[in-house]
């Protein structure tokens, strides 16, 4: 009996010598900081198991027994949770906080920002271009987009809205394409089923054109209604909207002003030679232009210029008008009149 007794106290002193040494173990393993010379950074990717992260993590020299790593993760349920991502790891993490943010999906975010007034081929570009993103497939055609949003036959000006996209890296320029195209959606039939009312508009697609006329016209927040609402007071007298920035649309972002032979060239987007609204948006509008396009200001303005500071001034009559146009921007010479 005393034999046994003496064998079952040496295998509790073993036992809580082996537990101890465990315990400390762990604590130096997984709880301590790695004390890293800088930060880093630490990429999970699609597809990659448990154990093949905990791996590359071993070959970094940030852990060195696998199978305790192992077992933390499996007591707390997070071995098979563990997201793709990016990671960035601060030089005094704990490895066991390295692997619960990676449950967590604490990646680092990218973003993408989207400016008012940009065209829809500038937003495609960017998109494809970014770095953190996983690029579509080549060709990569606007039509093609469309085709993809499920509107085939949808000229792609317009349908994608200014903002700040937040994203981690090895996203699919996809989904960022269509967040993009699902909020503009969502903003422009709330704008619309908001509009104001006898509004002359007869869809929710000339509301985007209209706002895409706004947005080019101003960068002015406060002037949004009232160029919105000189424009719907236009329409609404058989009057052509004249706006400089539809003529500029078809030969491209880089040209800013027109010569006298391109204002009288005749083509769908010359709202100084035809009728009503151009055939599609000419920009992408944000949220405020078309906020204003559905709620224009209440004016008696016809005619707009600017002041060449940024800000119009707004005119009721076209005597009003040359005489603001005389002054803003031909230094008060009226024998200029007329000249382009």
């Amino acid at each position: 009996m005393r034999w046994i007794s003496l064998s079952i106290l040496l295998l509790v002193i073993a036992a809580a010598l082996v537990g101890t040494h465990l315990a400390s173990l762990y604590q130096k393993e997984l709880l301590q900081p790695l004390a890293l010379e800088e930060d880093q950074v630490f990429v999970v990717r699609s597809g990659q198991g448990f154990r093949q992260i905990i791996s590359e993590m071993e070959d970094r020299g940030w852990i060195h027994h696998a199978w305790l790593a192992e077992a933390h993760a499996r007591y707390h349920g997070i071995s098979g949770r563990l997201q793709a991502g990016e990671y960035r790891v601060p030089a005094d993490i704990a490895p066991a906080e390295l692997l619960d943010r990676m449950a967590r999906g604490a990646v680092i975010s990218h973003q993408l920002t989207i400016p008012e007034g940009w065209t829809a081929q500038q937003f495609l570009d960017a998109v494809q271009a970014h770095d953190a993103l996983r690029a579509m497939p080549e060709p990569f055609e606007p039509e093609a987009v469309m085709t993809m949003l499920g509107r085939p036959d949808m000229h792609p000006e317009g349908w994608f809205l200014p903002d700040t996209y937040v994203f981690g890296r090895d996203t699919p320029a996809e989904r960022i394409i269509r967040m993009a195209h699902a909020a503009m959606e969502r903003t422009l039939e709330r704008a619309w089923n908001n509009r104001a009312e006898e509004h002359p508009l007869d869809s929710p697609y000339e509301l985007l054109i209209l706002a895409s006329i706004v947005e080019k016209e101003t960068g002015q927040s406060e002037e949004r209604a009232m160029v919105a609402g000189v424009f719907v007071n236009r329409l609404r007298r058989g009057m052509r909207l004249q706006t400089d920035p539809t003529l500029l649309y078809p030969v491209g972002p880089d040209v800013t002003r027109l010569t006298r032979a391109e204002l009288q060239r005749d083509h769908p987007y010359n709202t100084y030679t035809r009728d009503g609204l151009p055939p599609t948006p000419i920009a992408l509008p944000g949220q405020a232009a078309i906020n204003a396009a559905a709620n224009p200001a209440e004016t008696d303005a016809l005619f707009f210029v600017s002041r060449k500071d940024g800000t119009h001034a707004f005119s009721r009559s076209y005597s009003e008008h040359r005489a603001a146009v005389i002054k803003y921007q031909l230094d008060g010479d009226a024998s200029r009149y007329g000249r382009r």
